[in-house]
């Protein structure tokens, strides 16, 4: 008789990476998403299935990322199916297209939404994604957002030095936008100067609560920590893969935060209590040298 695995005890927050495309090719991309990138080997049954089980471990929150979430074909049904199921949804896009569809779907009450932005200049900022006319794109979709009574969570990512980072804060705020954070850029993926990310880079509270399930159904601590992968869900279920000693393994290489670090809820700028973007403090990598872990980045 085959004994199934008990499930872990907690699962408050999953992220769940639909695909690795995305319109935008940004050079610090911590999924190395970008155009000619495609949507991974889980199927739309698949990622029916996890968030089935998502919300049979008592997870009350699942976050769809990219790449750009809204790529995936299955998108809107994936994000209907959550809620429907009641769960909160998260969705992180970069609002480079907007259809009408996604608008009814991100009004609803139980939806939160988050974007990155880099510049009030729009040459910068259009450098930064490697797509001209990224910038006015999404600050007209930000505008609509506010103008639609849409709450829209802004995450102002502070790549280089002299970048209009503060400036593009004060803009968003100046535009009707009530969360805005500036934080520093990960050293995972595109943006990692070495062929092995380290777990510097991460906030310390990767796998505490949480876990995110990449494009090809491999299942990490959280997206950050990609490179920790400790099993895949495409032919086990979400419990086997979390009550695993390979996820045991993984979580153990997260090192935790000191004492007085913030202790967010789940990964910026998504956060909506903890270490949240209203209060300015975005966690950190652990690894930032000579860090406040309770400073703004960037600033």
């Amino acid at each position: 008789m085959t004994i199934a695995p008990e499930a872990p005890t907690t699962l408050r927050f999953l992220s769940l990476e639909l695909t690795a495309r995305c319109p935008l090719s940004c050079s610090h991309c911590y999924a190395e998403a970008g155009p000619t990138r495609g949507h991974g080997s889980m199927t739309g049954e698949d990622w029916h299935r996890v968030i089935d089980e998502a919300a049979a471990l008592g997870t009350t929150t699942v976050q769809m990322i990219g790449g750009e979430p809204t790529l995936h074909p299955d998108f809107t049904e994936l994000a209907e199916h959550a809620l429907r199921v009641g769960l909160r949804v998260r969705v992180y896009s970069n609002l480079y297209r907007v259809r009408e569809e996604h608008w009814r779907l991100f009004a609803h009450p139980h939806l939160g939404l988050a974007c990155s932005y880099y510049s009030d200049d729009a040459a910068e900022h259009d450098t930064i994604t490697g797509r001209p006319g990224s910038h006015a794109k999404t600050r007209d979709h930000i505008i609509e957002a506010v103008r639609r009574g849409i709450p829209v969570k802004v995450g102002v990512i502070h790549i280089h030095e002299g970048q209009r980072a503060e400036q593009a804060r004060a803009e968003m705020q100046a535009l009707g936008v009530e969360e805005v954070h500036v934080d520093g850029v990960r050293a995972v993926g595109n943006a990692s100067s070495t062929a092995v990310p380290s777990t510097s880079a991460l906030c310390g509270r990767c796998g505490h609560g949480k876990a995110a399930i990449l494009p090809d159904g491999q299942v990490a601590p959280c997206e950050i920590g990609r490179f920790l992968t400790a099993g895949s869900v495409k032919h086990t279920s979400l419990a086997s893969v979390l009550s695993s000693s390979r996820w045991a393994k993984a979580t153990a290489r997260v090192p935790l935060p000191a004492p007085t670090a913030c202790k967010p809820s789940d990964c910026e700028p998504a956060a909506s209590d903890g270490c949240s973007p209203s209060k300015d403090k975005p966690c950190g990598p652990m690894g930032l040298s000579g860090a406040d872990p309770n400073r703004t980045l960037g600033t």
